[in-house]
């Protein structure tokens, strides 16, 4: 059969049309003169009909109305074809005056039949074409298993999703229904024949129409209203993807195969943070940023946020060579700038860190740079203090000398009540950083909150890369919780909390709800369309070094007091003397040297009194001090 050919010969569709040309001016005349077509016209049908055809011939040739696959017809198809009937139609009205004026008198073709003829042509052509993509469709479905699938949204967007998926013949999806939150007005109406159900006919509409697969077309959406939307599918195993930003598509159109599956990063986004614009430009605008350890996830992600802002320069410092080539690529490359300057080296090379600030003079610093995986510094903690404390100390020496406007430090929301060396040495960074405050012309702020999204080492990825491997997918502890949030998110905080700032402060991030780690594992699982226990396992193995079962972000000593952003508090905390700090900071400088890394933890118990160490063969510096035979 013609229909289930791959593809037509492009002469059929051409005589096809003129078939269809012929038949319209037939219909046009009937209709004109009421099915009683006078006899000069039949008569001169012999000069009628070439001339006629001809001209609709010509106009297909030019226009290759017949180039196009019949079986994939669009709007652009449907287009091009009124452009042809309608080039056509002119030429012949053309030759209508030419015939009046020259030759006999009068009309070849009457102007009223070339009217009807130009409307019944586009039309019969137009469905002509639809028909048969229609009925190749089902001809070609009806030999496949189709997936039902329901659309969330309403309006443009899940319209061309729709159409992109009955287009695709490869994907073999049959749209049952859209379903929506949308306002009641629109419920029970229709989109191209398909009914909009409010959300709460979710659960008939699966169980009626045996719906496997939920795409989300909705622009805007809230994030609770998705993740709600999705846990009601991962109950009953229905598969979620969902339609990318407009501005991803290919060449404007969506395409069935930029179709995504619904990442877990989507489901613990939460909604867009308003940001004071005009102040963090004021402050950023032609000034020379340094941002430490760019090739992180937070700092490049810092880097992307502050060239938003026209800044003079922009400083990528790290000592991490590929991920830094990256980031200075993709700045470089896809933002076309070129105001950045790569500097790779280690905040703690004095020496090179003092050339830096000489030859660059920067007026705000990022402080991103840090040793941050938990087990590992529990096993280095002389490379803890080196890095985090006393590779801050040095640029934030540097910033003093250097009269550098704003010292901004990314900090953790394991440096409260730590349990860790990590966490324990980020604290005494922001023990030494409140220090400074008063005593110089640098304002320097310190900014704290939990895990980001999707960061180097994280949670996340590790998950993903156990599920593509087939498992197990490994869980410390079932009762373990997190705080999460996006690395944009977590910036753009960050940047509005530099502006704000006037020194001396430490910044709170509202992290939301804290998440249960295995939820997290579970969800991905499901996600990825595999059942737990069956497909992959889940394995819990126990809480790793320094690793504690709840996340804070304050202190037992701490409260917190409101700023004018809802989503950033200002955390209450006692002032430290400078003087002071610098001497207990001093002693470290003997055991690093002598890498006496059970000296540096006592030292470290000794300035932050709260720190606690948990699952670590240092929890036995802590019963010493409890039965009274070590102190700090």
């Amino acid at each position: 059969m013609i229909f289930t050919k791959r593809n037509s010969p492009r002469w059929l569709v051409f005589v096809l049309d003129l078939g269809i040309s012929a038949f319209s001016l037939l219909i046009a005349f009937s209709l004109r003169f009421n099915f009683a077509v006078p006899y000069q016209y039949i008569a001169n049908i012999n000069v009628i009909l070439p001339i006629f055809l001809g001209v609709r011939a010509l106009s297909f040739v030019i226009g290759k109305t017949y180039a196009g696959i019949v079986r994939y017809t669009s709007i652009k198809d449907t287009e091009r074809i009124l452009a042809v009937i309608s080039f056509g139609s002119i030429a012949l009205a053309g030759i209508n005056l030419f015939f009046y004026s020259s030759l006999s008198g009068g009309y070849l073709i009457p102007f009223s039949v070339l009217i009807i003829d130009f409307i019944t042509t586009v039309y019969l052509m137009t469905a002509s074409r639809l028909l048969v993509k229609f009925v190749y469709g089902e001809l070609v479905h009806a030999k496949k298993d189709r997936t039902n699938v329901v659309i969330y949204g309403s309006k443009e967007l899940a319209i061309l999703t729709k159409r992109a998926l009955e287009m695709d013949t490869e994907a073999n999806y049959r749209v049952i229904a859209f379903i929506d939150h949308n306002a009641s007005s629109i419920i029970r109406k229709k989109i191209e024949g398909l009914f909009i159900y409010f959300i709460d006919k979710f659960d008939q509409i699966v169980d009626k129409y045996n719906v496997t697969t939920l795409i989300f077309a909705k622009n805007n959406l809230k994030a609770q209203r998705k993740s709600e939307v999705v846990q009601k599918c991962l109950e009953k195993n229905i598969k979620v993807l969902t339609v990318p930003d407009i501005q991803s598509w290919i060449n404007g159109r969506l395409s069935v195969n930029q179709i995504r599956k619904v990442k877990i990063e989507d489901l613990l986004e939460r909604d867009p943070i308003e940001l004071d614009t005009r102040a963090i430009k004021k402050q950023l605008i032609n000034k020379t940023i340094m941002v430490t350890g760019a090739a992180g996830s937070i700092g490049s992600e810092i880097v992307r946020q502050v060239i938003k802002y026209n800044p003079r320069k922009v400083l990528l410092l790290d000592q991490a060579e590929t991920p830094l080539y990256d980031i200075e690529l993709e700045v470089r490359e896809q933002k076309n700038l070129s105001n950045i300057e790569v500097l790779i080296a280690d905040i703690t090379n004095h020496s090179r860190m003092v050339k830096i600030f000489e030859q660059n003079k920067p007026d705000i610093i990022y402080h991103a740079a840090a040793y941050k995986h938990v087990p590992m510094m529990e096993s280095n903690p002389v490379e803890a203090i080196q890095n985090n404390v006393f590779g801050t100390k040095i640029i934030a020496d540097l910033a003093i000398k250097h009269k550098v406007d704003k010292f901004i430090m990314i900090s953790t929301d394991k440096a409260v009540n730590p349990t860790n060396i990590m966490g324990a040495s980020k604290r005494i960074a922001e023990i030494y950083i409140q220090s400074l405050n008063g005593h110089c012309q640098t304002n320097f702020i310190t900014t704290r909150f939990g895990n980001v999204l999707g960061s180097n080492g994280s949670v996340i990825p590790r998950f993903r890369k156990q599920i593509e491997q087939g498992g197990p997918v490994t869980v410390t502890h079932p009762e373990v919780t997190r705080y999460f949030m996006t690395i944009p998110e977590a910036c753009q905080l960050v940047l509005e909390a530099s502006a704000m700032g006037q020194g001396g402060e430490i910044f709170v991030f509202d992290m939301g709800k804290s998440i249960k780690v295995a939820d997290l594992a579970k969800n991905m699982i499901k996600l990825s369309g595999l059942e737990i226990g069956k497909d992959i396992h889940l394995k819990y193995i126990g809480l790793r070094p320094g690793e504690k079962l709840y996340e804070e972000l304050l202190s037992d000593k701490e409260n917190t007091l409101p700023t004018h952003h809802p989503k950033i508090m200002r955390a209450r905390v006692r002032d430290y003397n400078y003087k002071e700090v610098l001497h207990f900071i001093n002693k470290f400088i003997f055991p690093l040297k002598g890498q006496d890394h059970l000296q540096v933890v006592k030292l470290m118990k000794e300035i932050v009194p709260e720190f606690r160490s948990q699952n670590s063969v240092y929890e036995e510096l802590d019963l010493r001090a409890v039965s009274g035979k070590d102190t700090y």
